[in-house]
């Protein structure tokens, strides 16, 4: 039985395998290009996202799609995704139990994209897949780790948006960071066809 991206998204809607459904307004599968090369992989949703249902809507968001721009790249181009559905109460960190809940429908999700790359936002995304790393350290450098299906798959730690919104020194990271991504996905690209 194939499961599609609306498939997850209606079940994420009307989950309750966790306490945080229970003050969501909406739930936040996430959204954009089905067949995306490149999936962002942000925590969870903030006061904003619950009320539209849509991932990176508010200030972060904003300066999400700054930077999707700096690489010549729409929201339409790639899929945004968070590793939790619902918004924490006061924005708070999610616990590693929501978390777990939360998977299956991630997981669900990066396989019916199946992105060639994937980039994690912030150090709750980075460590859902890549476990024991500083993301001071690993930011702006890909990894190839145990992927989905059990293949290597190749993921790029950046901090959250929002970081920089907090602290503007983190502006110009992030931008750097972004601007590798064109070239580093062309770099997977040939290997991948090197491994065919």
């Amino acid at each position: 039985m194939t499961t599609t991206l609306r498939d997850i998204e209606d079940q994420c809607k009307k989950c309750t395998k966790c306490p945080l459904h229970e003050g969501r307004t909406n739930g936040v599968p996430g959204e954009g290009n089905p067949h995306a090369e490149i999936m962002f992989i942000g925590e969870g949703p903030g006061k904003d996202e619950d009320l539209q249902g849509r991932p990176f809507v508010g200030a972060a968001g904003k300066f999400l799609d700054h930077l999707l721009s700096t690489v010549d790249l729409k929201r339409e181009d790639v899929y945004i995704a968070n590793v939790v559905k619902c918004r924490p109460p006061n924005n708070r960190d999610p616990l590693p139990e929501e978390i777990a809940a939360c998977w299956p429908y991630l997981e669900a999700q990066i396989r019916a994209i199946k992105p060639i790359l994937i980039v994690t936002l912030g150090r709750h995304s980075m460590g859902r897949f890549l476990p024991g790393l500083k993301i001071s350290e690993a930011h702006g450098k890909a990894k190839r780790y145990k992927g989905i299906d059990g293949g290597k798959q190749v993921y790029y730690p950046m901090y959250h948006p929002a970081v920089a919104l907090y602290n503007g020194s983190y502006r110009e990271i992030l931008i750097e960071d972004m601007k590798n991504i064109p070239v580093l996905l062309q770099k997977i690209k040939k290997e991948n066809l090197n491994e065919r």
